[in-house]
């Protein structure tokens, strides 16, 4: 609308100038006078300016006409395409001048207009290769979604435009929500152009989202041969790609031999990858293998501890004692002793083992300096087995209610929190993006009033025992506590 103002506005004010001007000239004083071959002929200035005019139109003629008849004599001359060609060159010129301003009004948002310059192009140069691809993009800029899968269609028929067309089409498919389509799509794209990384990047996400890991790996691969991903980080997710194609089969009997394998090569290919580490030392465990297992569990404890780490070296002797449990885990607690996991757990067995001095002096300030409900209620059982009275043990598990849960498996793109490790994000579906660390803190803070929650709930008595504190934690790690 404000284009087309000002296109008025231009017109107006030339029409204006122009009638100013021819009015001052009309005005002027004085004639030319030419006299040729005893012809004498007067102008006024406004006849000149005329003059001049049509002298400069019929220049322009002359060089036009002069351009036909050079044509046409080669022609006479046996140029067969002599004259086509002059009159192509016309249709050409105008033609790719209109696909210039289409190119032009798309990146400027003006999808109509590109559409009027794209229909005005395809009438002069007959290219469909050049002007169906603008007419694409400026229906789906116009919203005209069925103009846009139509045309992309005729892409289809030239060798020379056909993966431009599935890739167009694939991309209609991926923001209507139909993946399944888009996937089939996807994979006609990567036969076409392996090594195009948009491509590479779109079905490697469908094919994990689908839960397609050998043809992810494949695909994964592909893109390491290509150049677009680098070594190391191929290496990662390749062994994410290796955990979740052991994961799917895992629970089937007649391939579990496989999914051990797979789990194990999983945990070769990215060591510090944790669940990769807990499902090989698992496997490892049932293959009466327990050196391996424990091996497994202390190298990523080395790499970053975790409370599934844990678990699973507890795994590998079910039937210790306490005490012996604590001697078992005093090795791998070397390995990162200042680690709040490290504390964590060694507080845990120390309860278990009810050496309640011990447990505190492990957990040390973590519940003051970092508290979360897992160190919360940790000081919540150390308490109750120090003998502590109910009203102190209580305003522990009162401050573990509102406290942080801790570290978390959390997607790096999109923030969302999920309960268990997973190779893509239940809420973005991006591809391993799960970090195991804390939430972002919310900007909302907590009412004031829940401070005061540990002295309310702290006056009654409280009629539990020992097994409530347990649950409350829910953190120890020994059979005999749970």
């Amino acid at each position: 609308m404000l284009w087309s103002l000002i296109k008025i506005l231009a017109f107006v004010a030339a029409v204006t100038g122009l009638t100013y001007g021819a009015v001052m000239v009309s005005d002027m004083e004085g004639s030319l006078v030419l006299t040729f071959a005893g012809i004498k002929a007067t102008l006024s200035p406004l006849q000149v300016v005329f003059a001049l005019l049509a002298m400069v139109v019929g220049l322009w003629v002359v060089f036009k006409l002069v351009a036909f008849l050079a044509a046409l004599f080669r022609f006479l001359n046996g140029d067969e395409t002599a004259i086509s060609r002059y009159f192509t060159r016309n249709r050409e010129r105008k033609g790719f001048e209109a696909l210039s301003d289409g190119l032009m009004a798309l990146a400027s948002g003006e999808g109509h207009l590109a559409l009027t310059k794209a229909a005005k192009a395809e009438r002069y140069l007959q290219r469909p290769e050049l002007t169906n691809l603008l007419i694409a993009q400026a229906a789906e800029q116009v919203g005209d979604r069925a103009k846009a899968e139509a045309t992309y269609k005729k892409l289809l028929e030239d060798d020379k435009t056909r993966f431009v067309g599935i890739r167009g089409i694939m991309k209609q498919k991926l923001s209507e929500g139909d993946k399944e389509k888009a996937l089939k799509l996807a994979e006609k794209a990567f036969e076409l152009k392996p090594k195009h990384e948009e491509t590479q990047d779109i079905l490697l996400k469908l094919q994990a989202e689908k839960g397609d890991w050998s043809a992810a790996r494949s695909t994964l691969g592909a893109k390491l041969k290509s150049g677009s991903l680098p070594r190391d980080v191929h290496k990662r997710r390749d062994a994410v790609l290796a955990l979740s194609e052991a994961r799917e089969v895992i629970g089937d009997e007649s391939t579990s031999i496989a999914a051990r394998e797979a789990a194990i090569e999983a945990n070769k290919l990215s060591p510090d990858l944790i669940p990769a580490a807990v499902m090989a030392a698992r496997a490892y465990i049932e293959a009466a293998n327990p050196k391996n297992a424990a091996r497994v569990i202390t190298k990523a404890w080395k790499a970053q501890p975790h409370p599934d780490l844990a678990r699973v070296f507890a795994e590998i002797a079910p039937d210790e004692t306490p005490q012996e449990r604590l001697k078992r885990f005093k090795t791998l607690a070397k390995l990162a002793p200042e680690n709040p996991e490290t504390k964590l757990v060694l507080a845990e067995l120390h309860v278990a083992a009810e050496d309640f001095p011990e447990a505190r002096r492990e957990l040390g300030s973590l519940a003051q300096d970092d508290p979360t409900t897992r160190s919360l209620s940790l000081m919540a059982a150390i308490e109750r087995g120090s003998g502590a009275s109910d009203q102190v043990v209580r305003a522990w598990l009162a401050k573990a209610v509102t406290a942080s849960r801790g570290p978390q498996w959390i997607c790096d793109k999109c923030n969302h929190i999920h309960t268990e490790w997973q190779p893509v994000c239940d809420h973005c579906s991006a591809f391993d993006t799960l970090s195991w660390k804390r939430p972002p803190q919310g900007e909302t803070a907590i009412p004031s009033s829940t401070e005061m929650l540990p002295l309310i709930v702290g006056a009654p008595e409280m009629a539990g025992s020992e097994e409530e504190i347990v649950v409350a934690g829910d953190t120890l790690l020994s059979d005999q506590e749970k």
